[in-house]
Parts: C-alpha cells; sequence; structure tokens
C-alpha cells in the first residue's frame, strides 16, 4: 500500500518535475539488498569473468570494449576527454562545461580564471562542479554563486582536473544503459533507470530533521542525509516548500532509483544511434541524462547527455527497492556477457589489450583522488 505519508516525502512537484508518479510501497522504502556491500553483488561476476576468459583465452576483453576511452572507462577515464569524442552533431546533445586544473597558484587567481573561462563559454550560473575522473557521485556540488565556485577550487585537490558544467534546464534524470556491437549500424538500450532526488515537503511545523524523520525512506538513511545538512537540521521548512535532500543522482548518495524500462522505446532508440554515430568508439556504457518529461523522452526530444559511463557502468535499475535479488544478479551478468562479448569483437578487430598493471595503476590513481575530493552535494 501507498501511504499519503509517504508520498509526500518523494512525490513529483517541482524538484521532481517531468517524472512519471513514483509508486512507493510503505512496507518497504528500503530494499534490504540497496545497500550491501558491492562485494556481495560482484562476486558471482568475478567468478563468471573468471570463466569468460577462459573461453576466450584473455581475461582482459573488457578494457577494450571502448576503444577510445582509457581502460574502456572501466577506472580512471576522464570524464573531460569521454565527452569531448562527440563531434559537432553529437555534442548539441551534451550540456556545455570547461575543464580546469587546481594548480598551485593562489586561489583568487584560479577563481578569476574560472569566471573568465565561464563567461568565454557563456555558461551561468548555477553551474554543477565534478571531478574529472570519479566514480558514483564523488565530489559533485551545486554551485549557485561566484563564492561556491572559489570555495570547491579551494578545497579541491591539486593537480586533479574538475569540470564546469551548465545546469541542465530539466529536472528529469534517468540513467540509460546503451549498448552496440562493433560492425554494427544500430544499437540497443538494455536498461533505463529513473533518478528521484529525495525529497521532504514542509508543513510549517517541524524543523528540517523532523522531517527526516518522520519520512519512511528518509528516516532510514538519515546518515546519509543529516551529515550533509548539519547546519540546517534545526530550521523549520515552510508550508509546502520542498527541500531536496541530495542533488546528486547517485545511489549511494541517496537518490531513489525506479526500474524504467517500460519506457525504452524505438524511438529513443534510434536516436541514441544518430548520437552515438557522431561519437568514434563507444560501444558499452551508460548515459545520465536529463529530460524535460517522460513523453518527450520516449519520443527521443528534449534531453540532454551530463555524462557517458564507459566498461564499469551499471544496468543501474537494479537499485530500484522492488528488484529481486535474484534480478539484480541476473543483470549483472548479463551485462558483463555481453562486455566481453564486445571485446572479443574489438580484439578481433586489432585493438590492442592494455596490461593489468595498467589497471591497478589507474584504480590505485583514482581511489587516492577520490579520498581529496570535496563533500557531495
Amino acid at each position: 500500500m501507498k501511504s499519503r505519508e509517504s508520498v509526500q516525502c518523494i512525490e513529483q512537484g517541482r524538484v521532481n518535475a517531468g517524472m512519471p508518479l513514483i509508486e512507493f510501497d510503505s512496507e518497504r522504502t528500503v530494499s534490504p539488498y540497496e545497500f550491501l556491500p558491492s562485494w556481495f553483488f560482484y562476486t558471482p561476476v568475478v567468478v563468471q569473468s573468471l570463466v569468460q576468459g577462459l573461453r576466450h583465452i584473455d581475461w582482459r576483453l573488457p578494457l577494450i570494449a571502448n576503444p577510445s576511452i582509457h581502460l574502456s572507462g572501466m577506472v580512471g577515464e576522464s570524464k573531460h576527454d569521454i565527452l569531448s569524442l562527440a563531434g559537432e552533431s553529437a555534442n548539441q546533445w551534451i550540456s556545455p562545461f570547461i575543464t580546469l586544473s587546481k594548480t598551485d597558484e593562489p586561489v583568487s587567481n584560479q577563481y578569476a580564471h574560472a569566471v573568465a573561462e565561464l563567461d568565454k563559454a557563456n555558461i551561468q550560473f548555477p553551474i554543477v562542479a565534478k571531478p574529472d575522473m570519479g566514480c558514483r557521485g564523488a565530489g559533485v556540488k551545486l554551485l549557485t554563486e561566484q563564492k561556491a565556485l572559489q570555495d570547491y577550487i579551494e578545497t579541491f585537490p591539486n593537480g586533479a582536473r574538475y569540470l564546469l558544467q551548465e545546469k541542465a534546464p530539466y529536472q528529469a534524470e534517468a540513467g540509460v544503459f546503451y549498448v552496440r556491437y562493433p560492425g554494427e549500424d544500430k544499437g540497443k538500450i538494455i536498461s533505463i533507470t529513473l533518478k528521484y532526488a529525495p525529497v521532504v515537503v514542509g508543513d510549517g511545523v517541524k524543523t528540517l530533521g523532523q522531517l527526516i524523520d518522520s519520512c519512511p525512506r528518509a528516516g532510514k538513511l538519515q546518515h546519509l542525509y543529516k551529515p550533509r545538512h548539519a547546519e540546517k537540521l534545526d530550521q523549520v521548512i515552510e508550508q509546502n516548500e520542498e527541500f531536496q535532500l541530495a542533488f546528486s543522482g547517485s545511489h549511494c548518495r541517496g537518490s531513489i532509483f525506479r526500474n524504467g524500462n517500460q519506457f525504452i522505446t524505438d524511438k529513443l532508440t534510434r536516436k541514441l544511434d544518430a548520437i552515438f554515430d557522431d561519437i568514434d568508439g563507444f560501444h558499452y556504457g551508460r548515459l545520465d541524462i536529463k529530460f524535460a518529461d517522460i513523453n518527450q523522452f520516449m519520443n527521443g526530444e528534449s534531453f540532454t547527455i551530463l555524462e557517458i559511463n564507459g566498461a564499469s557502468s551499471e544496468a543501474a535499475h537494479i537499485w530500484d527497492s522492488r528488484t529481486p535479488l535474484k534480478d539484480i544478479f541476473s543483470t549483472l551478468l548479463t551485462q558483463y556477457r555481453i562486455l566481453f562479448d564486445i571485446g572479443a569483437k574489438q580484439k578481433k578487430r586489432g585493438h590492442r589489450v592494455p596490461s593489468i598493471t595498467s589497471l591497478l595503476k589507474a584504480w590505485k590513481e583514482e581511489k587516492s583522488l577520490t579520498a581529496q575530493y570535496p563533500s557531495t552535494d
């Protein structure tokens, strides 16, 4: 059953405008599987990968599935480098961004340079700041004013690159998993994940902390939301005001994921085919997309691509709290079989497989940087 109280915590309103009406089971607001450690889900994937490696006589095939992306996007890939693969036609569907590096120069100088570059690119506040190398929403922040940009630069690790991206004009968000086998003209969408920003709605009486406590889902995820809004927990939220608890569209950061596979259409698939005709060497991964509303999105219209993620992507609809455990395992195993098959085809086409040493080096670098990134919104 869906209670009115639970709906008030997550209904569309302004924050999730354009999204389909979310169904919310008040008896299972958080899945028992949603926040289990990764090794629990990926142990069968590792076992299968060992078998696939024996079958193809090469365990490294996933590292060339997307030959134009460093290590196929398994780890340590650059958001800038991937998005920069887009040609003139595809670039029209990507949210504008600039890329900068944190240096030893005074922060005031770097801030002035960043503002000048934003002006040159005609990107206005609010903007989204994110690390060039990172995953699962690490270091992603919504910056609404220039002072916030200066603070972001100050807290960012030296020597690392970051992106400043135009905030999408749409509120609705989805993760779309797209695959296209080498040599084929058409691809396939194998997963759509609808991403709902968690919201509490004020009544003019309760504080933010109390609203979080009383929300059936947010109350069980206080460890994600309360530290992020520690300075506002005693603030009373006005009647009918929506307070967004998380900005980053990442499940582990508190966003609510729903299986949207029923919204896969031929029109949307053909639109992605056209876009990836103009993006060299991409065959497997997930797109993070903002869109105007679900009907236009299904027609392949009114959307913008925020990120293109490679080989380590998940068909994230599995983190819908209603997904059975067997379906989680089945989906992960299926997508990694596809990854090996694409990699095998790429090897036959002459692409060289990188060493495991390069994979470990990239993993260590990414892990080290991620620990230094600013907190995530």
